[in-house]
């Protein structure tokens, strides 16, 4: 039963993780439909700016962690500038490969100034103290990844369900032509949108930082993982991206501790795969089948 639990504390962890990574994504996605493969390289870029400032310039974890935020914030929307608002009516594809250029500036300015070496990412807690129950150890780092995805999670909630601009941006999802015509500034709402997910990503990436190691290719798994979630839980769901990205934590925790370390990385793409074939939408998503 200890290693059960322990699977199960392992797999929340990192679900956690999953869980807001995919949260990003749906953030974008529900507003352009495309889904954006620079978030990793976004949220790995932050957590370099953290560590640069923490190292480099000595300043607390926590100024530095709020500066990230900040930083994060900017980068989305000049990327949203840079390379999405100069496009001339693009379709789907373009969109995806114009995220995938992004991906590959920001993967390539990381390993030009910090090099492709790992590097220790500094925290304010252990990673091995903690708590322990019955015969159970919750280490402190998995605490602060539990508790810090579920209240970045619920201030996401309270943004879109009490503030002004949250419902601007659900309105902008629903219907972008009927927003613009109610008056909303519906380009300045995607731009924002891109420096929201900006910054959940960021929070993602220095809760993953200390769990793997800083280097230019921390998000590459991350990433996939956190879009097998947004698939499972639903695309175009914010609370089925988060269901998505703890479920997929939990399965892949318990397929590598019960079945098969090695192949504990394919569990993400045979659930997409089985996802599509089921019920395309996912789970918290309800199917529309177009009649002509």
């Amino acid at each position: 039963m200890v290693f059960f639990f322990d699977l199960v504390i392992g797999g929340l962890a990192i679900g956690a993780c999953y869980a807001l990574v995919a949260l990003a994504m749906v953030i974008i996605y529900k507003t352009s439909e495309v889904p954006n493969f620079a978030q990793g390289e976004m949220a790995m870029i932050s957590a370099f700016v953290a560590y640069a400032l923490i190292e480099s310039y000595g300043v607390g974890f926590w100024t530095a962690a709020g500066l990230t935020l900040l930083f994060a914030l900017c980068l989305g929307v000049v990327l949203e500038l840079a390379f999405l608002r100069p496009a001339k009516n693009p379709n789907i594809l373009g969109l995806i490969v114009i995220t995938l250029g992004a991906e590959m500036i920001l993967y390539g300015l990381a390993g030009w100034k910090w090099g492709a070496n790992q590097h220790p990412f500094p925290v304010p807690f252990s990673e091995y103290g903690g708590v322990t129950y019955a015969d159970v150890i919750i280490t402190e780092i998995n605490i602060w990844t539990f508790v810090t995805s579920l209240v970045m999670m619920l201030l996401l909630f309270l943004f879109f369900r009490y503030t002004k601009l949250g419902t601007a941006m659900k309105a902008v999802q629903q219907n972008v032509f009927a927003a613009k015509a109610m008056g909303i500034p519906t380009r300045r709402i995607l731009t924002f949108t891109w420096g929201l997910s900006s910054v959940t990503g960021a929070v993602a990436g220095m809760l993953i930082a200390p769990i793997a190691t800083l280097d230019p290719n921390m998000m590459l798994d991350p990433l996939l993982k956190g879009f097998a979630g947004a698939v499972l839980g639903g695309m175009t769901s914010l609370p089925g991206a988060a269901l998505g990205g703890y479920m997929l934590g939990l399965i892949e925790n318990f397929f590598g501790g019960y079945v098969s370390l090695e192949f504990k990385s394919v569990v993400a793409f045979a659930v997409i795969v089985l996802v599509l074939c089921v019920k395309p939408s996912g789970l918290l998503v309800r199917h529309f089948e177009r009649k002509v």
